[in-house]
């Protein structure tokens, strides 16, 4: 089997090609440079470049894979959530090449793509126990199978890479911010600021980044006169700050972490995995946090390639596949969603999230 996925929810527009032996036939994805000169993704921006991209983009990804469209047997898209404009170029695009190839079309929800690509590349077994960070989704579920989650925690204000990207703003890092704090936090002191842990304690699993990030604010505003525009901090402060800000936003994520192994452990014993996903996922400092508390807890860490944490392709196609071979398929008049749960993904019926073939 053998499916065509297309990534285009935010600034990445990409295109690959899988088959249901795992192998990668094809990945191509353009990173939109645009909105460096802004700080972060300007959606009407984003989504004329995919438009201007996106046929050169899946043509590639035909032409790596070194196959015909006709050989393709579906073809899938990330159909939310994400910025409007973009999803509705890709699901578009796929709509018109399931008409054109008589191929059936699946709408794979973007959070999915990041959810279940580790079993593409670690051979992941269900269910498994997810932290799902990005720049815009943090989230704890228990994966069961495709398109079968059960939600233990989110975020009730910022995204974990949201925070870490508005830091780097302030810190004048750059965009995207979240590299350049890691960079600079491996050569900081992480333990000179004293930053609060929000919501530890809750007695729940939810997630707050808000009140880290304004911890942040009133440190770099210290410098200064009050404008944090106008706040030029010395290099070595600047190190300090983003290692103490990284150390503190994983540390708010094992300890809720922490708790949900626990619940997995009891409530799924057959269960062997912590998985980490999404863009923050590249985190190395995250990482090595992440797959001590699996060791501690006598499960096995596992996360994609760097490559596959950011949008991608791949991760759309795999998704595809795996619920293609459900036999779920979703009809031409499906529509694109800017907001999609991921615990509410189950098909239930045409046009809404799939039916069964």
């Amino acid at each position: 089997m053998i499916v065509l996925g297309i990534e285009s929810s935010c600034d990445e527009t990409a295109a690959a090609i899988v088959t249901d032996k795992k192998e990668i036939l094809s990945d191509v994805v353009l990173s939109q440079e645009e909105h460096k000169a802004f700080g972060g993704v300007v959606p009407e921006i984003a989504a004329r470049s995919h438009l201007d991209h996106i046929d050169d983009i899946i043509e590639q990804a035909f032409q790596r894979a070194k196959i015909k469209p006709k050989d393709i047997d579906a073809v899938a898209a990330a159909s939310g959530p994400g910025l409007i404009g973009g999803v509705v170029v890709g699901v578009m695009a796929a709509k018109a090449l399931s008409l054109a190839l008589n191929k059936p079309f699946v709408a794979v929800n973007h959070l999915e793509g990041h959810a279940l690509v580790s079993r593409l590349t670690n051979d992941v077994e269900y269910p498994y126990l997810l932290l799902l960070v990005s720049g815009g989704h943090c989230q704890i579920l228990v994966v069961k199978s495709a398109g079968d989650y059960e939600r233990l925690g989110t975020t009730i204000d910022d995204a974990a890479g949201e925070a870490f990207d508005k830091v780097a703003k302030m810190l004048k890092l750059g965009y995207p911010g979240g590299p350049m704090i890691e960079k600079m936090a491996a050569i900081g002191d992480e333990n000179r600021f004293s930053l609060p842990h929000p919501l530890r304690g809750s007695g729940d699993l939810n997630l707050s980044f808000s009140g880290l990030k304004t911890a942040v604010r009133k440190i770099i505003e210290s410098y200064g006169n009050g404008d944090i525009d106008e706040t030029v901090l010395p290099r070595k402060d600047v190190a300090d700050i983003c290692a103490c800000f990284q150390k503190t936003a994983c540390e708010c994520l094992l300890d809720k972490l922490l708790l949900a192994a626990d619940y997995f452990k009891k409530n799924y014993p057959n269960g062997k995995h912590i998985v980490v996903a999404g863009g923050v996922a590249a985190n190395l400092y995250l990482r090595a946090k992440l797959e001590e508390l699996a060791s501690n807890k006598g499960l096995i860490f596992a996360a994609p390639p760097v490559r596959l944490c950011t949008d991608n392709g791949v991760m759309i196609a795999w998704a595809g596949l795996e619920r293609f071979q459900k036999g779920y398929v979703d009809g031409l008049d499906f529509k694109p969603r800017p907001r999609w749960p991921l615990d509410a993904n189950a098909p239930k019926a045409a046009g809404a999230g799939g039916v069964k073939a």
